[in-house]
């Protein structure tokens, strides 16, 4: 859920590989499990008149002693369950062998240079290289493994100046969203004084000798992974001086939840300053500045509903992407000299723009077609010249450059496809390989994924991808795990991961639905499932979960459901709704309190998708009908639930996951286990290849002794 910035995963595969599996009595869940204390508080807050009970409103105090012993009694008992699974380590080690392989990321061009990301296989962090040209010697420019001792510390975000002299980069510590910037000379590789601490969701825009950034006043040391972010502004950092000596370029005290952010176009002319509500309008305004003026001049006055951002400058002009009245998408043509007149340069089609660069004086758009990439070349004008035919139905990315550019480059993965990148030579308009992953023993003619169609509650016409291996049985016994998210206008798009294999080796049916709330279908798609209407996502989802037991690939106690963060509030909701339907959740990082999760840090940005439930009292009933940590029944038999948090995450807090842990553990009127597994120094994601193979390991054991699966390991 990080808000739209302004532009500026010792044994062969052979002998792993056997097929699932006898049925058995999961080991760590024979009998319920004796789980620690959580008081119940009297905790009772208003809204509209109604009266709601919070009674572990204490579990937000994540300094407090009772919170601490709380967290440490729970993990104990997860982890006893955990490692009572007898191939825990087994599956670790497999995970190991699958994720060591070396991992590029595309190149781009700076002058003479290219710089890539690599990761040789297990490696925290992936490094930074630099090399001359497209043939030239890799040289480490940005080694982050080197920020911290336990590889906990990432690299946030990397921008070089124009000229390619200076670099700003930003660290992320333990996994938190706050970034601190420091600058280094190139040449060099020397880190200057340079330091900018308590940005968070920001870039470094270039301009001259100096850079834009968005911050927040320093906060309480103490609360600053939880308290509200309010006050944003945006500062201009001149190389070789203080941050106590950056100007002030922009801040609206009148609107604290307000969200700018500033962007500078290709040739530095122009700085581009995007206004967004956090609240409860879903669009932004827009403003320019040339270069040596002072003040911001509108393009969009007033934010609205609409979204607009600049694509690129055209000498004098802007190309701007916006949905005003295209709910798909369009480019369009804007003039200072003509404000009124807007020029439409890429119609609406029915099909939702995914992207829009420009590079080597074209436009590069993906367009998204039943939830696949397709791309296609345009002049700057919006005359069509030619597709780029991409290896397979799959999701590509990438396709930006400098206006200079001859060569550009873009990446393609799909469920059964690894990330590849490709080259694309813009006179002779031909694609080719540039780098592919080699993982050992991995065969993706092993693998079959298709797309499936199926009606949700309402009738609707919803997506899903079914991925697993050849000669599927459609018997009802397969475990099937079954991804969703739904929310915030993102698509879930098909992609890759060598973890996953792990599960699909053994057996899994991996099934991953596009809700409504995503932007598969465009704007309106997105509409339909946020407010009033969120249930619409719900309901999506249980569908999907319907149509993989009435079609055979698997049964109510084979199959399981996972979501991240508004795909945690997901699975949180259905297992609510319909506990008989899974027999277990891993429900990560969920915003699971929806009476207050804008109270939070950056919580209030989801006001637009989620409603408020001190907004309206139609917001606040729909809120509560759904609310995971609200909706608990006691003594409903619940599915096996693995929840996750980490300490470090700043985007959903912990108390989130807490509280909903603590209220499904006392409600559970059955003997599958409710646990939480609370992890340190880790994020809203895993900080480190490290934390992400310890979690899956267990992510994927509890998954396997709760469904079934004995795998030959």
């Amino acid at each position: 859920m990080t808000p739209r910035l302004p532009r500026g995963a010792h044994r062969s595969l052979a002998a792993l590989a056997l097929s699932v599996v006898a049925m058995h009595v999961p080991q760590a869940s024979a009998q319920k499990l004796a789980y620690p204390q959580s008081r119940i508080g009297d905790q009772v807050d208003t809204y509209f008149g109604t009266r709601v009970a919070d009674p572990y409103r204490w579990l937000e105090d994540e300094h407090s002693a009772e919170t601490t012993r709380w967290v440490e009694e729970q993990n104990k008992v997860t982890y006893a369950y955990l490692e009572s699974i007898p191939y825990r380590q087994a599956v670790r080690a497999r995970l190991e062998k699958l994720y060591n392989y070396a991992k590029f990321g595309a190149p781009f061009r700076k002058g003479e240079n290219y710089i890539f990301s690599k990761n040789d296989g297990l490696q925290n962090q992936s490094v930074l290289y630099i090399q001359k040209g497209l043939n030239g010697t890799p040289e480490v420019l940005i080694d982050p493994n080197r920020f911290s001792a336990d590889g906990t510390s990432r690299l946030a975000s990397f921008s070089l100046s124009k000229d390619g002299k200076y670099a700003a980069y930003g660290i992320s510590v333990g996994g938190s969203d706050w970034t601190e910037f420091h600058v280094m000379d190139v040449a060099t590789r020397r880190t200057l004084p340079d330091v900018i601490r308590w940005a968070k969701f920001t870039g470094a825009a270039w301009q001259g000798d100096g850079f834009y950034y968005s911050r927040y006043p320093a906060p309480d040391s103490s609360r600053a992974l939880t308290n509200r972010n309010q006050g944003r502004a945006v500062y201009f950092h001149r190389v070789g001086t203080s941050q106590d000596a950056d100007a002030l370029v922009f801040e609206d005290k009148a609107n604290p939840t307000h969200f700018p952010g500033v962007g500078v176009t290709e040739d530095e002319r122009y700085a581009i300053l995007t206004i967004s509500d956090n609240g409860h309008r879903k669009g932004n305004s827009l403003f320019y500045r040339a270069r040596g003026e002072s003040d911001w001049k509108p393009i969009v006055a007033e934010i609205g509903d609409d979204t607009y951002g600049v694509i690129e400058n055209v000498g004098d002009a802007f190309l701007i992407q916006t949905n005003h009245r295209a709910p798909n998408g369009t480019v369009v043509r804007w003039d200072p000299t003509h404000p009124t007149a807007w020029a439409t340069v890429l119609p609406e089609k029915p099909e939702p723009i995914q992207s829009v660069n420009t590079a080597g004086g074209r436009l590069f758009v993906t367009y998204t077609k039943d939830v696949t990439t397709r791309a296609y070349v345009y002049g700057l004008d919006g005359r069509f010249q030619n597709e780029i035919e991409l290896p397979g139905l799959g999701a590509a990315g990438g396709f930006g450059g400098n206006h200079d550019d001859r060569v550009i480059f873009y990446t393609y993965n799909s469920f059964n496809t690894p990330p590849s990148t490709y080259k694309y030579d813009i006179a002779s308009r031909r694609s080719t390989l540039y780098r592919a992953p080699t993982i050992p023993g991995f065969n993706a003619a092993d693998y079959v994924t298709t797309e499936v169609f199926y009606r949700s509650k309402d009738g609707t016409r919803v997506p899903m991808f079914l991925t697993y291996r050849k000669g599927l049985k459609l018997d009802g016994h397969n475990p099937t795990l079954l991804y969703g998210y739904g929310g915030f206008n993102a698509a879930t798009t098909p992609s890759f991961s060598a973890l996953r294999l792990a599960l699909l080796e053994q057996g899994f049916v991996y099934a991953s639905a596009n809700m409504r709330g995503g932007s598969e279908y465009g704007e309106q798609w997105h509409e339909a499932g946020t407010k009033l209407q969120k249930q619409n996502v719900f309901d999506d989802f249980i569908a999907a979960a319907e149509y993989l037991i009435a079609n055979k690939y698997t049964s109510p106690d084979r199959l399981a459901i996972h979501g991240v963060s508004n795909g945690g509030l997901l699975v949180g909701a259905v297992a609510n709704q319909r506990p008989e339907l899974f027999r277990a959740v891993i429900q990560q990082a969920g915003v699971m309190d929806m009476l207050r999760f804008h109270k939070f840090t950056i919580g209030s940005a989801w006001i637009a998708d989620y409603g408020s439930s001190e907004a309206s009292e139609a917001e606040f009933k729909a809120l509560r009908a759904y609310s995971p940590v609200h909706n608990v029944r006691a003594g409903t038999v619940y599915p096996a639930t693995l929840i996750t948090t980490a300490d470090h995450d700043d985007r959903v807090v912990p108390a989130h996951s807490f509280k909903y842990a603590a209220a499904l553990q006392a409600a559970q009127g059955g003997d599958h286990p409710i646990l939480i597994r609370i992890d340190t120094k880790s994020g809203h994601g895993a900080s480190s290849t490290t934390k992400a193979l310890e979690q899956t390991a267990d992510l994927y054991s509890f998954l396997m002794n709760e469904l079934g699966v004995t795998p030959k390991l």
